[in-house]
């Protein structure tokens, strides 16, 4: 081929080529056409490839024509690319208008588990006495769930707790939230509000009112002239606030190690209201919590002198306080996940 010949090549793909991007009707086909037209294995590169049968005083000429005929299509493309663009994003923009007037799908909202609810109640109503929330370790070590808690090796109290040890040479999953007790008082020094809720473990068997891992909340007070008589009024403020301003209460003798005197805190049964019902073994009363002046034992263990200072405590199954106040009667169902139980309590 000469140099007319492939020059004329050149200005007719030119030609088409501004044809077809003007004609173009979406981004796509000027993508392919820039493919076709510019790209390595193009029409101009096509055409170009033959620059080398061409004498030496044409080839320049050859490029020269051939850069001009890129340049312009490569314009023609660029124009009709920012052509189309504005056209699509319009188009996209009215498909996807949204009517600001129009309502709005529901969202489902969550909720605390009711039992996570519940200490939180708990903890409310005790914090309106001063009393602050801490935090102990799951694993605990013999020394602290158990001596420091006026319970030794050989105590016989040991056998109401079923006590699920670790490999961990004296380590154990705590069996209650009491070893808080020794903790919070070894941080802080007297006056002392502490409350402590928490997870806990046994080895149990699972039924409808056991199970090998439930929930607590302990409360400790130390102070000068603490007394039962704190314990009784703070008490009776709580289970007015859980279950009533009218909920009649009482306190009978209980028996724990780290406490003496020791107390079980009863309310007037809720489901029949003292009419001696199934629910609260036909007694009229319902036990919520125990409770009792901290044993100096404690007292010194916890590295306070029971000379001076005198305090309380306090212990508490979320799960039972949950079951009173929402007349469930399987612990069970709190820890199935069924929708339909745990949305009941929104």
């Amino acid at each position: 081929m000469d140099l007319a010949q492939l020059t004329s090549d050149l200005e007719a793909l030119r030609a088409r080529a501004i044809a077809a991007a003007a004609a173009a009707p979406d981004t796509a086909a000027l993508d392919a056409l820039d493919v076709e037209v510019l790209g390595k294995k193009g029409g101009i590169t096509a055409i170009l490839r033959s620059i080398g049968a061409l004498p030496p005083e044409d080839r320049p000429r050859l490029g020269a024509v051939g850069n001009e005929v890129r340049a312009a299509v490569e314009a023609a493309i660029s124009a009709a690319r920012a052509r189309l663009s504005a056209s699509e994003l319009a188009a996209r923009l009215a498909a996807e208008a949204v009517d600001v007037t129009t309502p709005g799908r529901p969202v489902r909202r969550g909720s605390l588990h009711p039992i996570m609810e519940t200490a939180r109640e708990i903890a409310d109503v005790f914090a309106q006495f001063g009393f602050v929330v801490y935090e102990g370790p799951e694993v605990e070590d013999d020394v602290t769930n158990f001596q420091m808690l006026n319970i030794p090796p050989d105590h016989p109290a040991r056998d109401l707790w079923d006590t699920l040890y670790l490999d961990l040479e004296g380590r154990l999953l705590r069996t209650h939230t009491s070893p808080g007790q020794i903790r919070v008082m070894h941080q802080e020094q007297p006056p002392i509000r502490a409350l402590l809720p928490g997870r806990c473990f046994r080895y149990e068997a699972v039924d409808a009112s056991h199970a090998s891992e439930f929930f607590q909340v302990e409360g400790l007070m130390v102070d000068e002239g603490t007394s039962m008589a704190d314990l009784k009024g703070l008490l009776d403020q709580f289970a007015h606030a859980m279950f009533g301003a009218d909920r009649p209460t009482r306190f009978r003798p209980g028996y724990y190690p780290f406490t003496e005197p020791s107390v079980a805190f009863d309310i007037l049964c809720v489901i029949c209201n003292g009419e001696k019902c199934p629910a609260c073994s036909r007694t009229g009363w319902m036990t919520i919590l125990g409770a009792g002046m901290v044993h100096p034992v404690v007292l010194r263990y916890g590295g306070i002198d029971p000379e001076r200072y005198q305090g309380f405590a306090f212990g508490m199954g979320v799960e039972r306080i949950a079951n009173l106040r929402h007349h469930v009667v399987d612990l069970r169902q709190y820890m199935e996940d069924d929708l339909r139980f745990l949305g009941a309590f929104r």
